[in-house]
């Protein structure tokens, strides 16, 4: 198969980071202005006001880094997979309706918090599921064909996995859902079964894309059925759980991207320096 992009290596591979929702939309949107050359615009990315210096948990090896070696620098393009610290909603960043009941959902004690994308689509909830996200430029001008292409990767990646993918078919009918995962457009991926295990949006600066997208995982049913009245079935041909899941998919999906992009990546933490810039972002209300 002839690789999507060429003359792209190296790319960068943050390792895993679960943190709270604003601070891994701020991390996101903070990859893309910084792979741009551009300073960080104040888009709304938060319910929330603050952002303070998060305790990290991470997932499997790295952590706070120090400078990037000579052969990945900032403009490199970024991959990266990531999960949220406890059950959140985050909305697309032109969506104006949802729930009133969500202002007050809770979780095992906690309040759910929602937190807006730099990014369009509809409402996620990011519970039992897996983050990725894909900055890079180089590909198609029309939206949908530059999806697919930073999707094939996803595709090629569950195949190797047992699950076979096919975008969606939804119409412009989708925007009148606050449910993200409700139905699936030409930019999801949907099992043979008939559910959507993948929701992706996008954010373009010039040639420049952010694209990420949650994979559902192990979403708990009631939480699901809770927040948006319907129920969200997953039945993946998967024997791990939790961590060990989540890895395979990790990896899975990591050599997919090396394939399907023709890309080697460099593994590459957050160094203390771009977490001090990350930091300084504040988030607005809505």
């Amino acid at each position: 198969m002839k690789p999507i992009l060429t003359n792209q290596s190296p790319w960068r591979l943050i390792p895993p980071l679960c943190l709270p929702g604003q601070l891994q939309m701020a991390i996101d949107q903070w990859l893309l202005e910084k792979f741009v050359g551009a300073g960080f615009t104040d888009n709304v990315l938060s319910m929330s006001d603050n952002l303070t210096k998060p305790a990290l948990e991470v997932q499997g090896d790295g952590g706070a880094g120090e400078s990037l070696p000579p052969s990945c620098t900032r403009s490199s393009p970024v991959l990266r997979f990531y999960t949220w610290e406890s059950a959140t909603i985050s909305l697309g960043y032109h969506q104006r309706r949802w729930s009133p009941a969500w202002q007050t959902l809770t979780w095992k004690g906690k309040p759910i918090p929602l937190v807006r994308r730099p990014t369009g689509g509809r409402a996620v909830l990011h519970q039992g599921d897996l983050t990725y996200m894909v900055v890079t430029s180089g590909l198609s001008n029309k939206r949908l064909e530059a999806y697919q292409q930073i999707c094939e990767f996803l595709i090629q990646g569950w195949r190797s996995l047992g699950v076979d993918l096919h975008y969606g078919k939804a119409g412009r009918e989708y925007r009148h859902n606050p449910n993200c995962f409700a139905m699936a457009t030409g930019a999801d991926l949907v099992t043979t079964e008939g559910y959507k295990l993948i929701g992706s949006a996008q954010l373009r600066r010039g040639d420049a894309i952010l694209q990420h997208g949650s994979m559902r995982l192990e979403p708990d049913a009631q939480l699901f059925t809770q927040v948006f009245g319907e129920p969200s079935p997953v039945n993946l041909p998967l024997t791990q759980r939790g961590d060990d899941l989540r890895q395979t998919v990790i990896e899975a999906l990591t050599q997919a991207a090396a394939d399907c992009f023709g890309v080697e990546f460099v593994v590459q933490p957050l160094s203390d320096q771009e977490w001090q810039e990350i930091l300084a972002v504040r988030g607005c209300g809505v």
